[in-house]
């Protein structure tokens, strides 16, 4: 079988299920859940960058998340900025943060700079809770509305689709390229990638703040979607579930996060005993994983589109070396 063929219709089959799942889905629900996967992978394609591709145990998004919905909450709602603009924003002052947590803490190594994430949202929510007049404190705010025709669960969705599909395009392109190489030379070996001339420190801090705009942006669309948020939304739990998508997914792929995003995301939600089991789930899920496909779900289609391409055999003519025949056949003589 013919893998671009099977490639392309793998493209188009995914492009035509995107386009008419509201007219598919069972209900609202569904839909809000689908819309719920667009957001969160917003964040975690960029997350990915730095997890995956990096190496850096970023387990702290959370609260890039958190600032990205109450500054869209606060802009769009109490000021009454254009949510579009509101979004922009959302996700500057995403990139700001980043900037700010990853100058100090990247040069930190990898458990330190772990640590350094976590503490770094528990500062964001201890903020939200103290900025009562800004925030709403324990109460929360209430997540502004996308204007027609985005404020329908039709239109949301169709609204985080496109630009999860955009952020996906973004990553992928830069996965691909030169920069995606260097990161993964920096995650596997960042010593040698240095003395190649790879700037290591520089190549970190852009996939940190790509993070911190993705993340910004999410959390500015997770509003909307919400509602209404509070600090009890921002729970440490969800910065480890971002994380376990990706080494669900595995490294250095974009796909394997993505479906371990929707897995994640989607089961616990569609089979009720799995929700009540919680991060007993999400913990045993991960444990077969490393087990089993240590390097991801991601790595299994690797596999499957490398059996698929049809192998090309390099037949190089070969050069009979005459002087060399002449004096063997004198030699017989």
């Amino acid at each position: 079988m013919n893998f671009q063929i099977v490639k392309t219709w793998s493209l188009f089959v995914g492009a035509v299920l995107i386009a008419t799942l509201p007219f598919w889905a069972g209900d609202q629900y569904q839909l809000h859940l689908a819309a719920l996967i667009a957001v969160y992978w917003i964040l975690i394609a960029g997350l990915n960058l730095v997890v995956g591709f990096t190496g850096q145990l970023s387990i702290g998004h959370v609260g890039l998340l958190s600032i990205g919905s109450y500054t869209f909450s606060i802009l769009a709602g109490k000021l009454g900025l254009d949510p579009a603009t509101s979004v922009v924003l959302s996700g500057f002052l995403g990139a700001l943060c980043g900037l700010a947590l990853g100058l100090p803490s990247l040069r930190l190594p990898g458990f330190y700079f772990a640590m350094a994430t976590m503490a770094f949202s528990m500062i964001v929510n201890e903020i939200v809770l103290a900025q009562v007049d800004l925030t709403g404190g324990g109460i929360g705010l209430p997540g502004p509305m996308f204007p027609p025709p985005f404020e329908s669960p039709i239109g949301f969705y169709y609204l985080a689709t496109a630009i999860a599909l955009f952020v996906t395009w973004l990553t992928w392109n830069i996965a691909r390229r030169m920069w995606g190489r260097a990161l993964i030379s920096i995650r596997d070996n960042p010593v040698t990638a240095q003395s190649v001339g790879v700037p290591v420190f520089k190549a970190k801090l852009l996939a940190f703040v790509f993070s911190g705009v993705t993340a910004g942006v999410s959390g500015a669309v997770f509003a909307s979607l919400q509602s209404y948020i509070t600090p009890d939304t921002f729970v440490f739990e969800l910065s480890m579930f971002f994380f376990v998508c990706i080494i669900i997914g595995g490294r250095s792929s974009i796909i394997g996060p993505f479906l371990g995003t929707v897995v994640l995301t989607a089961l616990p939600e569609l089979v009720s005993p799995l929700a009540k089991l919680g991060n007993f789930f999400y913990g045993l899920l991960l444990l077969i994983v490393v087990l089993v496909v240590p390097e991801g779900i991601g790595r299994m289609f690797e596999i499957i589109s490398e059996r698929l391409r049809p192998r090309t055999v390099h037949r190089e003519p070969i050069s009979p070396d005459l002087n060399r025949l002449a004096k063997a056949l004198k030699a017989q003589e």
